[in-house]
């Protein structure tokens, strides 16, 4: 080959190599416009599916400002009922404290319903309940009728208290459970906040029309639970549990951010629920299962219903139900006064359970439960206090003085309550227990919390003639005391984990030794679990 040959070569070479160059970068190019596009629209998924889900965890829980509409509007409408339908006060005491105690029905019944029909038609069916019971206490001519229609809204809230939360348990994510789940403890409080608006806007009106309008725009929040049981779907386990399997895979789509998320939240969902015929937990009967627990369950009951119970005896609902007797107590007179005093409460209470859900999935449960309890105990004693130095040392402080401390005490305690107590005992009662006994447990909880919620509503005015209001406040503050100490013993950490992680952590009990569930643990229990199966 000559030289000019070469050359020629060379230059050849040299310009297809030019032209190579920008075809390879624009094939670069390509790829990483391709994987930002793909980025962007996983991101723009995961946006929409929280959105959705959001919107869904939201509706659901307009059963909960039902509870706390009645429960804040009947602390102030119990005046002017006294008033105008002369009723004693042992008949005031049923009035207010059986809608806890009768709530507890329509959670038991709610359980098994949810199971039959489906969680969000229980919740509409809780919602007609409710509106049936509250248009008679609206129109109740009686002592005896007004009970009929408090007792029907009572089963109505029951139905829906218990399902809203498991709803919206089995609908999140699991970083995201924890506060989506505390939604309904923030719509019960806001449902308070209404009552008690409510209370002091309409407290101008005659005592005949006063209190009847005060419950009549309860019914209000349940007409927009109608509307909702149109947009929002049907909980995916629930729908996996009745082996429609391509339903729930068309809710998980929503949710999800990608089609192989949604198969592997299939595959768990399927596993917990028990749908494949080799499980053993399918061959027992659900309350058979909690009345004979194993180990595991046990654990579990003891932390979802006990925790329950101390939500309600360390008396947040005879704070709630009977805080105008409390500053009455503390030397406020007019009627106008103690209303205006528990909007106060009712807006502390709001705006404290709104930071607890900031907190709730960042913090973890068990610290803000520490926190809630402590705060809970301290401030119930300092509540007994300044009742007490109202009554037995007048000329130590002024009565205003002793007035300010009193509301200062109330309004710690709701907040304490509020950050803690309140929120978290709703999601770990719907989040701790196993998918076939889900329903039926929470169900089981709510009957603790209710009773005893009940127990404390019905006593706290008979109790208190004869040991005092004060008196009241240093016994809650004991049992307050004792909650410290099962927040420490029974109640593991949840925070991040899948419901079926939860299940897992539950059966190794490592949470009751001092320790966190490792991924170790869980592979190992897996592979047992699968290595009985097959044994089976």
């Amino acid at each position: 080959m000559t030289e000019s040959a070469k050359m020629r070569l060379a230059m050849a070479t040299k310009s297809e190599y030019k032209r190579m160059e920008p075809e390879e970068e624009e094939e670069e190019e390509l790829d990483e416009a391709e994987w930002a596009h793909r980025a962007e629209a996983q991101s723009l998924r995961r946006r929409r599916g929280e959105r959705y889900v959001f919107t869904c965890a939201l509706f659901a829980s307009l059963n909960a400002i039902l509870l706390g509409y009645d429960v804040g509007v009947m602390s102030g409408a119990i005046i002017y009922i006294q008033k105008d339908l002369h009723i004693t006060e042992f008949q005031e005491e049923i009035l207010v404290g059986c809608l806890s105690v009768v709530s507890l029905l329509g959670s038991l019944s709610g359980g098994r319903t949810s199971d039959a029909v489906g969680r969000k038609w229980t919740m509409g069916l809780g919602a007609i309940i409710f509106q049936t019971g509250a248009a008679i206490m609206t129109f109740a001519p009686s002592f005896t009728v007004l009970m009929i229609g408090r007792l029907l809204a009572g089963v109505g809230i029951g139905f829906g208290a218990m399902v809203s939360a498991v709803y919206i348990a089995e609908i999140s994510p699991a970083a995201a459970r924890g506060t989506l789940t505390s939604l309904p403890e923030i719509c019960i409080n806001l449902g308070i906040l209404l009552g008690y608006v409510s209370n002091y806007a309409f407290s101008g009106l005659s005592e005949h029309i006063s209190w009847r309008i005060m419950l009549g725009v309860g019914i209000l929040p349940s007409v927009f639970i109608g509307f909702a049981l149109f947009v929002i779907p049907e909980s995916p386990r629930w729908l996996m549990m009745e082996k429609r399997v391509p339903e729930a895979r068309a809710v998980l789509l929503q949710i999800s951010e990608s089609e192989a998320e949604v198969e592997e939240r299939l595959a768990e969902i399927e596993e917990a629920a028990g749908l494949m015929k080799s499980m053993k937990s399918e061959e027992k009967a659900v309350w058979r299962e909690l009345l004979n627990p194993s180990p595991a369950v046990r654990r579990m009951l003891y932390a979802g219903c006990g925790i329950q119970m101390f939500q309600q005896i360390t008396g947040i609902d005879a704070t709630v139900y009977y805080s105008p007797t409390i500053f009455r107590d503390a030397g406020i007179k007019s009627d106008q006064e103690l209303l205006a005093a528990t909007v106060a409460v009712g807006f502390t209470k709001t705006v404290f359970i709104l930071v607890a859900i900031f907190l709730i999935d960042k913090v973890g449960r068990k610290p803000l439960l520490y926190v809630s309890t402590i705060g809970m105990t301290i401030c119930l004693f300092l509540l007994g206090i300044a009742l007490t130095l109202q009554k037995h040392a007048l000329g130590l402080m002024s009565p205003r003085v002793g007035i300010d401390l009193a509301i200062f005490a109330v309004c710690g305690n709701v907040a304490f309550f509020s950050i803690g107590m309140g929120p978290i005992c709703w999601v770990l009662s719907s989040e701790i227990f196993p998918l076939r006994l889900r329903a039926q447990a929470s169900a089981l909880g709510q009957v603790g919390g209710r009773v005893s919620s009940g127990l404390v509503s019905m006593s706290f005015l008979s109790m208190a003639r004869i040991i005092s209001v004060a008196g009241m406040f240093f016994v809650f503050a004991a049992i307050s005391t004792t909650s410290v100490l099962f927040v420490y013993f029974c109640v593991p950490e949840t925070k991040g984990k899948t419901l079926e992680q939860i299940e897992i952590m539950f059966e190794s009990g490592k949470e009751w030794r001092g320790g966190e569930i490792e991924l170790e643990d869980t592979q190992h229990l897996i592979k047992d679990e699968e290595k009985s199966v097959s044994l089976g």
